[in-house]
């Protein structure tokens, strides 16, 4: 039953992006396995080749880097409803420049990298679903970079929350800070002074 609800939000989740004939969902749903972790693990380190894409049932997770100076850099977050993974590692098959870690509890469905493939070469629509993902994501990793070049610390602030409200009880803020490349201080202060 639990099973069923599982590949029931990651069907939606699909459909929300490019609905599936019958037959690609049939043949796309038995590729897609249960998996959990505990919180602070590592899923793909900076070097490795990304084998999985994840649909997240529960649980946050985060993409960063970490520079030359030591200091962290986050990238990305998911969370529940939503895919995660090293795409650009994941579809290139090339090391990873980045690092995927779950930040709580994660319970998750992932596809491995050789069912993708070879599901995206026999199923027209399962390739037209990837290729609007992948541009929906790019829409949003631009958005992000242009927020990033142009706006102020408050105003980087309250896009976020304008964007994901409930980030603030979802994600520690010290990683919110680094997601804004804010430092914490930064942070706080914004948190503390901005009528929400």
């Amino acid at each position: 039953m639990i099973y069923c609800n599982c590949m029931q939000a990651l069907r939606s989740a699909i459909n929300a992006v490019l609905p599936l004939p019958e037959e690609e969902w049939e043949a796309l749903a038995p590729c897609w396995q249960p998996v959990s972790h505990k919180r602070k693990t590592v899923l793909t380190a900076a070097g490795e080749t990304e084998r999985y894409v994840y649909f997240v049932l529960d649980g946050v997770q985060r993409a960063f880097c970490i520079a030359e100076n030591q200091r962290e850099a986050t990238l990305v977050f998911s969370y529940t409803g939503s895919f995660s993974g090293i795409i650009d590692s994941f579809f290139l098959q090339q090391p990873s420049r980045y690092y995927l870690e779950t930040l709580t509890q994660s319970s998750l469905l992932r596809i491995g990298y050789n069912d993708m493939h070879r599901l995206m070469q026999q199923y027209p629509q399962i390739m037209a679903w990837v290729q609007r993902s992948t541009m929906l994501a790019l829409a949003g990793v631009m958005e992000r970079h242009i927020e990033m070049l142009t706006l102020n610390a408050e105003e980087k602030f309250r896009s976020l929350l304008a964007r994901s409200p409930h980030v603030l009880q979802l994600i520690p803020h010290k990683y919110l800070a680094s997601y804004l490349g804010l430092d914490p201080a930064t942070f706080s202060r914004l948190l503390g002074g901005i009528r929400l």
